[in-house]
């Protein structure tokens, strides 16, 4: 019977080291979440990049040089200062949930976008595709408005040693033809 007992304790030990190892070994091995936060600076706002600047609203972050990111556990706002001159101190606020659900922003008249965020798998980079909406006036008569479309996918990866963001971009439209793609490098101001 003490044999038995001893065969047993032993078993259980060496099973709890077995997995008390496997589970070390995965949390060092495991890849870690990028974090987004913090204040962001670049030389030109994300939609410069593209020549697609007249397609967002003032105030919009692709318009923005540079971007508070609060990041949470499923979700992450950036919050960009307002760029009118004079203006209070107001800033526009976009939140960006990683669920892949589609979410909305109506400017009114006729202008907005739809847009769904998804960070990969392996948790260092985000998705943002969106569909943005707005109303131009007609080529020989301004007076007459059409509705313009711009698809754009935005893929976001921060270096790293956590110190930049760079954001790939594509966009297509009708207005201009094709595909435009660029590049926009955001640096860690805090």
């Amino acid at each position: 019977m003490k044999n038995k007992r001893t065969v047993l304790s032993c078993l259980i030990i060496l099973l709890a080291g077995v997995i008390y190892f496997a589970v070390q070994a995965q949390q060092k091995n495991g890849t870690h979440r990028a974090n987004f936060s913090g204040e962001w600076k670049s030389k030109e706002s994300i939609s410069m990049g593209g020549n697609s600047v007249c397609t967002y609203v003032e105030g919009d972050r692709m318009r923005s040089k540079t971007m508070k990111i609060a990041q949470q556990a499923d979700f992450l706002t950036i919050e960009t200062p307002n760029p009118s001159p004079g203006a209070a101190l107001a800033a526009s606020q976009e939140k960006l949930t990683f669920d892949g659900k589609e979410s909305q922003i109506n400017y009114g008249r006729e202008r907005g976008k739809k847009f769904t965020v998804n960070l990969s798998a392996d948790g260092q980079t985000m998705t943002v595709n969106s569909i943005v909406h707005l109303m131009v006036a007609t080529p020989g008569n301004t007076n007459v408005q059409k509705q313009l479309v711009v698809y754009v996918t935005e893929v976001w990866k921060l270096s790293n040693d956590g110190k930049s963001i760079s954001v790939q971009a594509n966009a297509k439209s009708n207005l201009w033809g094709g595909e435009r793609s660029w590049k926009t490098v955001f640096d860690k101001a805090s």
